[in-house]
């Protein structure tokens, strides 16, 4: 029996949260991944790559989340793969795999746009950006005569997370308004993006309120855990995308890349960006929010020794803070350590799910409000009981 029953109360949340597939793997993914290598050595090519597709395939409540759709015909397998923005259409034959996605209209694109593609040829491994005259799109293509399932893997990973980034930024940062391919996301229901812009709000007003009763000193520390801890709770618990995903994780990628910076400085630069977000009006908010099936992880996975190193140290911040008197911040950095490691560990399924049940608990309001109810009273305070 799966431990977690015990931590799961009746009701379900079928709400996505967070950058991960949102979907369990099949059961037997192992098994197929290994029939697939065994056929790939007998040249059983078709059936190689039927048993790799289905070791991709995901599921939600034991059903198949349809991120991937396969066509077996005579001498060609085809197949279509999601990976959020991105629709994957491919075939294979005995001889080659080709995949690809249309991006944009060739005539759509502005010379920015353009230029952009050919530097970003030089940054991949397997595909290529290239053009038929009407449309923009990024492909790959593979030879089959000494491939295994490895050697498919991380070619159409690459092909998919690439697509999927790359069509946001093209909509962040060229203005491109019309991108090709995208009718299989689903916008979100307009009752849940209000509770999202509203819980935006609050968290922002939460947040300058804190800022507001720090001491002079020691503070700097302290903000930097408040800004931070905000933006990886937006991430996980709005999901933003397009402008507000990209323009986000620049920002904390250059908060944690930028070693030179004064650290009051990356505080003022963090500071600025929320207020850019508590300016955007609901339409504006709107447009950055979608549903959608994904097959690759955007994480790589982590180690065990790595995410408790990682751990460890912020506990030692945290009793520093303890120590010297400074407890107003002490349930910040626990939010912290779990929204964190949420956003950069590829975790275990058992530690994914332990920190997102801390996360329902604390944000409880919040959950409840999205109609995802079961883990802690916030009006009684106290936790539910699991029957």
């Amino acid at each position: 029996m799966n431990w977690f029953h015990f931590f799961r109360p009746k009701s379900y949340c079928s709400k996505s949260f967070g950058r991960g597939i949102h979907a369990d793997i099949a059961e037997n993914e192992e098994e197929l991944f290994n029939k697939a290598y065994e056929a790939f050595e007998k040249k059983e090519i078709l059936n190689a790559y039927t048993f790799f597709f289905n070791s991709l395939m995901n599921y939600k409540n034991g059903l198949p989340n349809q991120n991937i759709i396969l066509t077996r015909e005579k001498e060609s397998l085809k197949f279509i793969l999601y990976q959020g923005s991105a629709k994957i259409n491919g075939f294979t034959t005995n001889k080659k795999l080709y995949a690809e996605v249309t991006m944009v209209k060739a005539k759509n694109a502005n010379v920015a746009l353009k230029r952009y593609a050919l530097e970003r040829n030089y940054q991949f491994t397997y595909v290529n950006y290239c053009s038929d005259g009407d449309h923009i799109k990024l492909k790959l293509n593979l030879d089959n005569i000494t491939m295994t399932p490895k050697k498919a893997f991380y070619p159409l990973r690459e092909l998919a997370l690439n697509a999927d980034y790359d069509k946001e930024h093209m909509l962040s940062e060229f203005e491109q308004k019309e991108l090709e391919d995208i009718d299989h996301i689903q916008k979100l229901d307009t009752a849940e993006l209000h509770v999202k812009y509203r819980y935006l709000h609050i968290w922002i007003e939460e947040l300058n309120a804190k800022i507001r009763t720090l001491p002079a000193e020691d503070s700097i520390g302290m903000q930097a855990f408040l800004y931070l801890n905000f933006l990886f709770k937006i991430d996980y618990l709005l999901v933003p995308k397009s402008k507000i995903y990209q323009k986000m994780t620049k920002k904390l990628q250059n908060y944690f890349a930028d070693e030179e910076a004064l650290p009051e400085v990356k505080n003022a630069e963090l500071a600025k960006y929320i207020l850019s977000l508590e300016k955007l009006d609901f339409d504006d908010f709107s447009q950055n929010f979608y549903e959608a099936k994904y097959t690759f992880s955007q994480i790589e996975k982590s180690s065990y020794d790595e995410f408790v190193d990682f751990i460890e140290e912020s506990l030692i911040k945290l009793r520093w803070y303890k120590n010297n008197r400074h407890p107003q911040i002490i349930p910040t950095i626990y939010s912290y350590i779990a929204l964190y490691a949420l956003y950069n560990y590829g975790l275990n399924p058992a530690a994914r799910k332990l920190l997102h049940i801390y996360i329902c608990v604390i944000y409880a309001e919040y959950m409840n409000a999205l109609g995802c109810k079961g883990y802690y009273d916030t009006q009684k305070n106290q936790f539910l009981e699991v029957r």
